[in-house]
């Protein structure tokens, strides 16, 4: 594994020490007042001194749609590529310096339509790079057409009498692509979603955070029902590593697996003993359980919210920068003339 830089040098030799405003670039935010990118965006900004890089060793790769604008905002190197490409130009860019802490911002549209065969592989691959998917369940840029995401029967501009298309479940996709760190986080828990950030930076491997962001124009109250600050500890669940599934204001409920291995909710003390209650472990190798977790979903469940794996294996980019030094080393260095005038030739008149 290689190591990234954590500290950033001052012209004297000693560490320099920077803050929020160091993140902040000098370009004005056009989001529509009360999106919730404003709070991923004012994470992240207030995130990136406490994580510890140069801002000229992190770049920012984006595709198309509100998100894509994130770059931007962010006073680091970034690249604002074309619809759904993001992956394929941040693979280029940690191929080139595997040292640079990459960072993909994408939504549900960008990521999972026409970006979707990117998206998965790039996790196939284990890319060690660090994604961000905004989930708003609508295309808000092209103005309320139903996305990837939204729900069966969704009535929108591009769905008047609802969309018959079923949604894809991104944390489903990325347990199925074997990304090695996956987690869930919702816009307006500003501590829960730095905690989740940070976490995948200090991961070394492909990272994919689902963010339930509100598109308050074009898709308002997406997730009230459960993100709502009076109802979120009863309608969502926190997954901790090592620690059993509970829930509710007072932790009086819990998810346990029945004889099936599905899950069902437990009321702790009026359901009788509570041991067999599933402790999570988002380092376990079988991704079954994970998978299971991820298909829960509210009214019939709380919502999980958290890291629902976090395995270690090779990534794409050690793997290629070892493959080119030992061949190098078997063969010695390549000639680039030599390579064009090998093998067969032809002239053409």
């Amino acid at each position: 594994m290689h190591d990234t830089v954590r500290t950033t040098e001052g012209t004297n030799g000693d560490a320099a020490k920077l803050t929020r405003k160091d993140f902040v670039s000098d370009q004005e935010v056009r989001w529509c007042p009360g999106c919730g990118d404003y709070s991923i965006l004012a994470t992240m900004q207030r995130l990136m001194p406490q994580l510890g890089h140069k801002k000229e060793d992190v770049v920012f790769v984006s595709g198309i749609g509100c998100s894509s604008r994130f770059p931007y905002y962010m006073n680091t190197y970034g690249f604002h590529s074309i619809h759904g490409r993001a992956p394929s130009v941040a693979t280029g860019v940690k191929l080139a310096n595997p040292n640079l802490s990459v960072w993909v911002i994408t939504g549900d549209g960008d990521g999972l339509s026409i970006g979707g065969n990117h998206l998965l592989h790039v996790m196939r691959r284990k890319l060690d790079v660090n994604i961000i998917l905004f989930n708003n369940r609508i295309y808000g840029l092209t103005k309320g057409q139903y996305s990837p995401t939204s729900e069966f029967g969704k009535k929108t501009k591009s769905s008047p009498f609802g969309a018959l298309d079923y949604p894809l479940n991104p944390i489903k996709i990325a347990i199925s692509a074997e990304a090695t760190w996956i987690g869930r986080s919702i816009d307006v828990d500003a501590k829960h979603l730095s905690e989740m950030i940070t976490a995948m930076d200090q991961h070394r491997g492909v990272a994919l955070l689902e963010v339930y962001q509100n598109c308050n124009i074009f898709n308002d109250h997406a997730f009230e029902d459960f993100v709502n600050r009076k109802v979120r500890a009863d309608r969502t669940v926190h997954l901790e590593d090592g620690k059993p599934i509970v829930f509710g204001a007072d932790n009086d409920k819990g998810i346990r697996l029945n004889a099936d291995g599905l899950p069902e909710v437990v009321d702790i003390g009026k359901d009788g003993p509570t041991d067999d209650l599933l402790v999570h472990n988002a380092a376990n190798p079988n991704a079954g359980v994970a998978f299971t977790l991820s298909e829960m979903g509210f009214p019939e469940f709380p919502v999980p919210i958290g890291v629902f794996r976090s395995i270690e294996r090779p990534t794409y980019d050690r793997l290629v920068t070892d493959q080119i030094a030992e061949a190098t080393e078997r063969q010695g260095a390549g000639q680039l003339e030599k390579l064009l005038h090998a093998a067969d030739t032809w002239t053409v008149e």
